[in-house]
């Protein structure tokens, strides 16, 4: 796990849109992973800009993490409508090559096992991930299996509470949702994930510097050869090794450089 401490939340985005940005342009038929809420805005910003700037997707495919159970077809606060306005109608993305899980199905479960053979046969080159105040990645809540697949979660009410500013109240939050389970996101070949401010430093210092331990979702990141976490100052200030992860990137070889 490489932990980069960066000079503020700019700081984070520009490195995470600079990793997509080197898989799309480098790679014939890229797959990267999306996640949602606001960590990944910022770095969804930047990409729009590499595109217009001449960087294209149209080789490339998506997938998103999660998706809610319960909302309407087609409702703003939806995953996948999200995505869409926040980044995928902004760059030459094929809309036939995002792919979200169905949540509309009459069986679920096997929609979930359908989707997770896709994200698995598609292979994730890279996928963005955030962390919630409770360590969950995804919708994987703490106490869930640190080799879950693809799968329907009930929310707790910590993690409906944290969704509620993206809705009129917290009554319209979903109670359920469909999310890739945390062994699905672990076969990505590289996963990234992005956290800033205060709010994020205990579940960071958890994840990196705790046990790996099914009541923090996130610390199953230890055992995945390729993570990159992208974190500011204040992210970064409940680590204990915090010098020696600004040390050891300060000094990276210029070639290992993100």
């Amino acid at each position: 796990m490489e932990v980069v401490i960066a000079p503020g939340p700019d700081g984070v985005a520009d490195l995470a849109a600079g990793i997509i940005a080197r898989a799309v342009s480098t790679l014939d038929a890229p797959v990267i992973g999306l996640a949602t809420g606001s960590s990944p805005l910022p770095t969804y910003e930047r990409l729009i800009a590499l595109h217009l700037a001449g960087l294209s997707f149209a080789h490339a495919s998506a997938v998103t993490l999660d998706e809610y159970v319960g909302l309407a077809d087609g409702h703003p606060e939806a995953y996948r409508a999200v995505i869409g306005r926040e980044l995928v109608d902004h760059i030459d993305l094929p809309v036939e090559r995002l792919h979200s899980p169905d949540v509309h199905a009459a069986d679920l479960a096997a929609a979930c096992s359908a989707y997770d053979r896709t994200v698995v046969d598609l292979g994730v080159d890279v996928q963005l991930l955030g962390i919630g105040s409770d360590g969950h990645i995804g919708f994987n809540e703490p106490g869930s299996s640190l080799s879950s697949r693809t799968r329907v979660k009930t929310l707790t009410d910590q993690t409906r509470a944290d969704n509620a500013r993206f809705f009129d109240s917290l009554d319209e939050v979903p109670r359920h949702v469909v999310t890739q389970g945390l062994g699905t996101i672990s076969e990505a070949r590289h996963l990234v994930m992005l956290a800033t401010g205060e709010s994020k430093a205990r579940p960071i210092a958890e994840m990196i510097e705790g046990p790996v331990s099914a009541s923090c979702p996130a610390s199953a990141l230890q055992f995945h050869p390729h993570v990159t976490v992208l974190i500011d100052d204040d992210a970064a200030h409940e680590l204990v090794h915090a010098d020696h992860y600004r040390e050891t990137y300060r000094h990276k070889p210029s070639w290992q450089q993100l």
